[in-house]
């Protein structure tokens, strides 16, 4: 059950989610530029999780009192996407959707975060920081934004979209890890 919903995390389903999101939030009130924002956002929040799994695996570096090796990169894309394809299907410009995309997005993410700590893939200290990583990205990504609705058709195409996309893309893995275990040696001089 717990990898189950683990694969819920994986890049090779979240990243696809979170470029057709920034497809569906070109068309959406909030134009293009919250797409680009999006993207970036969600870059950088990425870019923490390979620096740590980077300084981890090839320096050694760890937080032995807190048991902190590396933040949690299914928990922080977890943590990111799934708000932001909930808020996307669910924002109407004529209510407060926008919230419940979010809570119910980061409700999801704690789920797969918690699987990630029954499947022995990370401590708790690893997943709460994924976890907090992820959600400020699409905080912050709300709040540069608002509500990036979609027109009422179009949240239903889109949901049919994400839906598609996550039906395809489930159950795959991207060998991330393994490229940053042979990798990381090499750069921090091993």
């Amino acid at each position: 059950m717990w990898s189950t919903l683990s694969n819920l995390g994986d890049a090779a389903l979240t990243l696809p989610l979170a470029l057709t999101c920034a497809a569906w939030l070109t068309m959406s009130s909030a134009g293009w530029r919250s797409a680009a924002n999006w993207l970036v956002l969600l870059t950088g929040g990425a870019f923490v999780v390979g620096v740590t799994k980077v300084l981890y695996a090839g320096c050694g570096l760890e937080i032995r009192a807190i048991d902190f090796r590396v933040i949690s990169g299914h928990t922080m894309l977890a943590s990111a996407v799934w708000p932001a394809t909930l808020v996307i299907c669910l924002t109407n410009s004529r209510d407060n959707s926008t919230k419940l995309g979010f809570a119910l997005g980061v409700l999801i993410a704690a789920m797969i975060g918690t699987a990630r700590v029954f499947d022995n893939a990370h401590t708790v200290s690893e997943v709460v920081a994924g976890w907090c990583l992820g959600s400020l990205v699409t905080f912050t990504f709300l709040q540069m934004t608002m509500q990036p609705a979609l027109q009422g058709r179009l949240r239903a195409l889109a949901a049919l979209t994400i839906f598609g996309v996550s039906a395809i893309a489930y159950g795959h893995h991207v060998p991330i890890q393994e490229a940053i275990e042979y990798y990381s040696p090499f750069l921090c001089g091993r």
